[in-house]
């Protein structure tokens, strides 16, 4: 077993090259029209046993070892268990910086959109995907014997109908879109459809496992959680904001108040606690408690000095933990091929479809509808765990693991383009997605 200091010592090494490896795509994958969070995922896989490994097979697994051997028994390295906890602790911080900057009143001001298109882009998807699950359980090998044919739907459909929700907000912060009504409207719907597919999965679990008290407690305890955060949690919260102002008088010189920025930190890790316990996913209540917390400069300055560190030191953890833990030779499986394609265009077509067609008929345009489609279809690291869920629990065999993986990492590099061909249709017509949509007529440089 590794000494700490050993451990230390081979951490620190291994967050300099998750660091470098992401720097250095990133100009590449920008210029094809990528998002920085795509160059992160990409790291991961890279230095993963599919790349890295099949280039330096001794190198890679020096570098990021997944096993270690005690007593005659294999455990997970104590280095992979760090990098997921780090990993964990800055999805749970940048998400609660996302829900900090979330625009209630935008969302207020077009409930009826946002819900419609909600319903209608987690609706759609879950049918198709029930669908087709439904086929290829009868007609393949693809999930395994302890499985049923109603739990193969609702897998499927809730693989389907899943949105890489921490992907889809690094997009919209890096697109400038998060006080906008496109960004708000998708990161709530995206919120909304990735709740339910987690209770989806939470019953498909418990059920074929003989357990449904898990998917009972992920069903009620998660309502409960959202009904009390929303009503009790923001009254009690607003007391910080006469706090901080008073911190922040005795400290004119721009320090953080530290005695609120203490109980945001105690607030957003006992969400993230409570949800992750309830079963739906950690990343929902960090969000939620960002959405609650009440508005004020001593937010916006908690933002500013904490952003840097999350997204760009602890975040890179989360995205390359998952990538070193898909291997990505399992695409390369024949028989998945047909499946895969089948898979592919109703996944994107289901998505994409439905929230462009929902948001479009609710009364926004046709640049926007389109937007948010694209959007809704970055499917990401939320859908690497779900299926590594599945995989692991025994549901899914390998080669279904393989077709989902095609579809999440199609998906995901598609999105970001998809959006940016969206946008600049707009900025081409004179128009810009301003918070009240588009309504806001510029000069465009020519």
């Amino acid at each position: 077993m590794p000494s700490f200091l050993e451990l230390t010592l081979h951490f620190f090494l291994q967050m300099a090259v998750i660091l470098a490896a992401y720097r250095l795509l990133w100009p590449v994958l920008r210029r094809l029209g990528q998002m920085q969070v795509v160059a992160i995922m990409a790291a991961g896989f890279l230095l993963g046993p599919s790349v890295l490994g099949a280039i330096w097979p001794s190198g890679q697994r020096w570098l990021f070892p997944a096993t270690l051997a005690v007593g005659g028994q294999t455990i997970p390295h104590p280095s992979l268990t760090m990098i997921y906890v780090v990993g964990q602790l800055g999805l749970v911080l940048y998400m609660f910086s996302v829900g900090s900057s979330f625009r209630t009143g935008i969302l207020t001001d077009h409930f009826r959109v946002a819900g419609a298109t909600a319903t209608a882009g987690l609706t759609v998807p879950l049918l198709f995907g029930a669908v087709t699950g439904y086929v290829l359980f009868q007609h393949g090998d693809f999930f395994t014997g302890k499985v049923a044919a109603w739990q193969a739907a609702l897998f499927l459909a809730a693989a389907v109908g899943i949105t890489a929700f921490p992907v889809l907000a690094w997009i919209i912060h890096d697109s400038g879109l998060h006080d906008t009504r496109v960004g708000t409207m998708t990161l709530a719907c995206a919120a909304f459809d990735d709740a339910w597919s987690w209770i989806l999965l939470a019953v498909v679990v418990a059920s074929a496992q003989g357990n449904m008290n898990s998917a009972v407690l992920a069903f009620v305890g998660g309502g409960a959680f959202v009904l009390f955060m929303l009503t009790v949690g923001r009254r009690l919260l607003r007391v910080l904001n006469g706090w901080a102002e008073q911190e922040m008088r005795a400290d004119p010189a721009g320090g953080l108040p530290l005695g609120p920025f203490t109980v945001v930190l105690l607030v957003v890790l006992v969400c993230a606690w409570f949800t992750d316990w309830t079963g739906i996913y950690s990343v929902f209540g960090a969000f939620l408690a960002g959405v609650v917390m009440p508005r004020g400069q001593w937010l916006d300055r908690v933002r500013e000095r904490t952003e840097p560190l999350v997204a760009y030191l602890l975040l890179p953890a989360f995205f390359v933990y998952a990538g070193l833990n898909t291997k990505l030779s399992l695409l390369l499986h024949p028989v998945a091929i047909v499946a895969a394609a089948a898979v592919l265009v109703v996944s994107f077509a289901g998505k994409f479809g439905a929230v462009s067609l929902a948001s479009r008929w609710q009364g926004l345009s046709w640049r926007e509808a389109g937007a948010m489609g694209a959007l809704a279809n970055a499917r990401g690291l939320m859908e690497l765990v779900l299926i590594n869920i599945g995989l692991t629990q025994g549901l899914i065999t390998p080669t279904l693991f393989t077709i989902l993986a095609i579809m999440t990492i199609v998906t995901t590099f598609v999105a970001g383009p998809l959006f940016r061909m969206f946008e600049r249709n707009a900025w081409k017509n004179g128009l810009v997605f301003g918070a009240g949509g588009e309504t806001a007529a510029v000069r465009v440089a020519v």
